[in-house]
């Protein structure tokens, strides 16, 4: 594939410096947006014949787009991360015409492929109790179990995520009735600390062998480093073969576990939205359909003339 042009290679890297700057887009997700919208600019320039300037972008057709979208589907490519591209591509065409005055309208009319989105498969209240209650037998320190145990006590009973349990610092002690937590994009939140999450921490304080300082992470790892992600994961990996449950209950479950269980107990939608720190309200409408569904089981269930 040919490489793109000078000028689209300076203009997203512009454009991916003002993500950075003004909407303060994590490393990961520039990343992402480099990965995607340097292949489209790449694919442009040999589909164009190369050299294209910022001109030619503004006289990009529907063709051009359908040419693009499948080139993009013919190296094996979803519709799941077609429409990720394409949103992409998208953000910077609405960048780049504010800033050259150009027509894109050809890009932004574009239609994003149809996929069936993946419904969150939390875990019933129940497995979720078992799963916290199991995990401090899983590791041979007194100290590492009751560890464990206080992250997913936080993932279940606070809505975090992963990184965001593990994020915690020193400097956040005490603990007081809520969490103040940075979550994606920079987005800052409040969320409640129950006590149960509470209790679990205070337990795995007193047994840490390792000194708490402010600068120091909250969670350790058996040699007084942070903490990993994949240490969670195979401690869950191992309870949940322990408990019967399906390869679907992960840490992230337990934060789609936190939401279902609010949202069936009566909870707002909106403060939901605010407690998962979601940044559009559509991401937190997905457990409305993992309600309705388990809703519609029970009913077929339950009902005499669903039952025949």
């Amino acid at each position: 594939m040919a490489l793109p042009s000078a000028a689209h290679r300076d203009a997203l890297q512009d454009w991916l410096a003002g993500l950075s700057a003004l909407d303060a887009a994590s490393e990961h997700t520039r990343a992402a947006y480099a990965r995607d919208v340097g292949r489209f600019l790449a694919f442009l320039a040999q589909h164009l014949g190369g050299g294209a300037g910022m001109r030619q972008l503004g006289e990009i057709t529907q063709a051009d787009m359908r040419a693009w979208m499948a080139h993009e589907r013919a190296t094996g490519l979803c519709s799941r991360s077609l429409a990720r591209k394409l949103s992409a591509v998208k953000s910077f065409a609405r960048w780049l015409a504010e800033r050259e005055d150009l027509e894109v309208s050809a890009i932004l009319a574009a239609r994003a492929p149809k996929y069936a989105r993946n419904l969150p498969r939390p875990l019933s209240e129940s497995a979720a109790r078992d799963m916290i209650a199991l995990m401090p037998v899983q590791t041979r320190d007194d100290w590492t179990g009751l560890r464990d145990a206080a992250v997913v006590t936080l993932l279940y009973g606070c809505g975090l995520r992963v990184s965001e349990a593990l994020g915690l610092m020193g400097r956040d002690l005490p603990l007081g009735e809520s969490l103040r937590i940075d979550g994606k994009g920079g987005r800052e939140r409040i969320v409640p600390l129950l006590p149960a999450a509470r209790a679990a921490i205070d337990a795995y304080l007193r047994a840490c062998p390792h000194p708490m300082a402010a600068d120091a992470p909250l969670f350790r790892g058996n040699r007084g480093g942070a903490l990993g992600r994949r240490h969670v994961a195979k401690v869950m990996e191992s309870t949940r073969h322990q408990l019967g449950l399906p390869a679907t209950a992960t840490p992230h479950a337990l934060r789609h576990s936190f939401a279902t269980h609010l949202l069936t107990a009566g909870g707002d939608l909106r403060a939901i939205q605010e407690l998962l720190g979601h940044a559009s309200l559509q991401s937190t409408q997905v457990y409305t359909a993992v309600e309705n569904g388990r809703m519609l089981e029970v009913y077929n269930a339950a009902h005499p003339r669903a039952r025949k």
